[in-house]
């Protein structure tokens, strides 16, 4: 009689020997280095443009007056005050309490920036009264807005069921073809 065959079982199938697994510690040492430096990468970026933003919106809420810039799409969407393209120099102004928050904003347009904007509020040019003063000299003293001062001036106001923002709108007429718009648009809590 033969002798077995030590690589074969006894119904002649090939003995599976079991694979040797090999180390490898520098594929350890790379995937335990990229869980912690990814997320350590993330940390820092976070914090860095978190610094960044926090520097901005302070610097925004220790304005006194007017700024010379657009208000942001959020804001002029919760105030609804539609700035027209084109228009120029835009100051706002937002002021915050518990209760009530407003946006002050004044914008040099022409005729048809002033049509837009004034539908896109939900009213018109026919709505303006002319010699009406609708922005109080308390609301207008805040940004340094003076409307005593003998002017074309035209106003009107426009509310909206809350939590929508009522407005008191005033336009000078002091340049022909340009009006300069101020409103005040308030949100109640």
């Amino acid at each position: 009689m033969t002798e077995p065959d030590p690589h074969m079982t006894d119904d002649h199938q090939p003995v599976v020997q079991p694979r040797v697994k090999r180390r490898r510690p520098w594929l350890s040492a790379l995937i335990i280095f990229l869980l912690i430096a990814i997320p350590a990468g993330y940390i820092v970026i976070s914090a860095e443009q978190s610094r960044e933003g926090g520097a901005s919106k302070e610097q925004e809420a220790a304005a006194t007056g007017l700024t010379n810039s657009f208000p942001s799409k959020v804001q002029q969407r919760v105030y609804n005050v539609p700035v027209p393209k084109g228009s120029t120099p835009v100051y706002y102004y937002e002021t915050n309490s518990w209760q009530t928050s407003s946006l002050f904003v004044q914008f040099r347009t022409n005729g048809e920036g002033l049509d837009r904007y004034l539908a896109a509020v939900g009213t018109s040019t026919a709505a303006l009264k002319k010699g009406r003063t609708t922005i109080s000299p308390e609301q207008a003293a805040k940004v340094g807005w003076d409307f005593t001062v003998d002017a074309p001036w035209a106003g009107t106001t426009y509310t909206t069921k809350p939590p929508g923002p009522s407005q008191r709108i005033m336009v000078s007429y002091d340049e022909p073809g340009h009006p300069v718009v101020y409103v005040v648009s308030t949100v109640k809590f």
